[in-house]
């Protein structure tokens, strides 16, 4: 099953980067540095935040639908990140290390199934989650915060 993963666009995060913290306490933002990794996984880029570096953590609304699985957590950016990643038959290196939830919503934004995996075996559920033709797109959630990780979407031949 060919899959794609996707990180969030920047452009609703931009105007965040450079802030003063009272200015992103308006936006009920805050800027961490980073000081471990891994620790602050980036959804833009997919990727770990460096040591060091500016990440800000922001309220995210990842599940938008008009229905009872709206959803919105807190999730961490790189500040100043630009380009969103995607990834086709590819999980990114920031999975690996975390357990992670896969909730996998059809057309109609309604939960059909979910799961927990080691992200370094996820690949064997997202074919079977993909592998049901109700399946829509899955939702990646980081298991033990509950954050929301990626989109994963299934990519047509």
């Amino acid at each position: 099953m060919t899959f794609r993963i996707s990180g969030l666009d920047p452009k609703p995060f931009r105007h965040l980067y450079g802030m003063s913290e009272q200015e992103l306490a308006h936006h009920n933002a805050i800027r961490a540095i980073a000081d471990a990794k891994p620790g602050f996984p980036d959804r833009i880029e997919l990727r770990e935040v460096e040591p060091g570096a500016a990440a800000l953590l922001v309220n995210y609304t990842h599940q938008p639908a008009a229905t009872p699985y709206r959803a919105s957590h807190a999730i961490f950016i790189r500040e100043g990140a630009e380009t969103a990643v995607t990834l086709i038959d590819t999980v990114p290196e920031v999975f690996r290390p975390r357990m992670l939830s896969l909730r996998a919503f059809d057309s109609r934004d309604m939960l059909i199934d979910a799961d927990i995996v080691d992200g370094g075996e996820v690949e064997p559920l997202i074919d079977r989650l993909l592998g049901n033709r109700h399946v829509s797109y899955i939702h990646a959630h980081y298991a033990k915060h509950g954050c929301f990780a990626a989109r994963i979407d299934r990519v047509e031949i």
